[in-house]
């Protein structure tokens, strides 16, 4: 157990049938003495997501792109940082700082780059590492030292976004349907969240144009 916010407690419950569930809570806030809230995630045969109720009021945001490869390959170009530094962001800017652990619990941290030299830096927070199914993670802005910042540009933008990235494969080729949320918002955020489809339709589109012609040169 890592006490701290976007600390890490990881478990095992032991069922009466002998079945070993594994376990990994993620800390939200740390309040002493008043409140510890947690996100979990129980990897077993039976999948339970505990979020903010807010979650449900959002308007989800999907966009897919196939793709000409196999979802092994996919799923590598998503969670090898060395790739990650060649495709990931909008359109234009520049991967300069790509660290990865790759694990439920664990951490991408990066810095982007724009053609004016300005840098922002972002994270994830893993919450299911399916290869080659599926990554859960919570996207936010960031700092250097990895701590969780607003959007450098929009204050009333969530603080946290819950991104599920879905690969399926048919006939060789891989279909990448990306699903957002806003997670834990207030309700001024999730109307700057909806109010943002068109940009980000823009912004997603740009990552998987980006995304295309690093899978060209692999």
């Amino acid at each position: 157990m890592d006490v701290r916010p976007g600390g890490v407690w990881k478990h095992v419950m032991h069922g009466p049938d002998g079945t070993d569930y594994p376990n990994s809570s993620v800390f939200k806030e740390v309040v002493k003495p008043e409140r510890i809230p947690i996100a979990v995630t129980r990897r077993s045969n039976m999948e339970q997501k505990i979020s903010s109720v807010k979650e449900a009021h959002a308007k989800e945001f999907v966009i897919s792109r196939s793709f000409d490869v196999p979802r092994e390959l996919m799923f590598q170009l998503w969670t090898d940082p060395e790739h990650m530094q060649h495709w990931w962001g909008p359109k234009g800017v520049a991967v300069v700082y790509s660290k990865m652990d790759l694990r439920p619990g664990g951490f991408y941290h990066y810095c982007m780059r724009s053609p004016d030299g300005h840098d922002m830096w972002g994270k994830f927070f893993y919450r299911e590492v399916v290869n080659p199914e599926r990554l859960v993670f919570v996207n936010s802005f960031s700092d250097k030292n990895g701590n969780v910042t607003r959007h450098p540009m929009h204050l009333a933008w969530p603080l946290e976004m819950l991104s599920t990235i879905i690969f399926t494969e048919q006939a060789g080729k891989t279909t990448v349907t990306v699903r957002w949320l806003p997670l834990n918002a207030t309700a001024e955020e999730i109307k700057t969240f909806e109010a943002g489809f068109e940009s980000m339709q823009k912004g997603w589109t740009g990552t998987l144009d980006q995304l295309a012609e690093h899978l060209a040169k692999v």
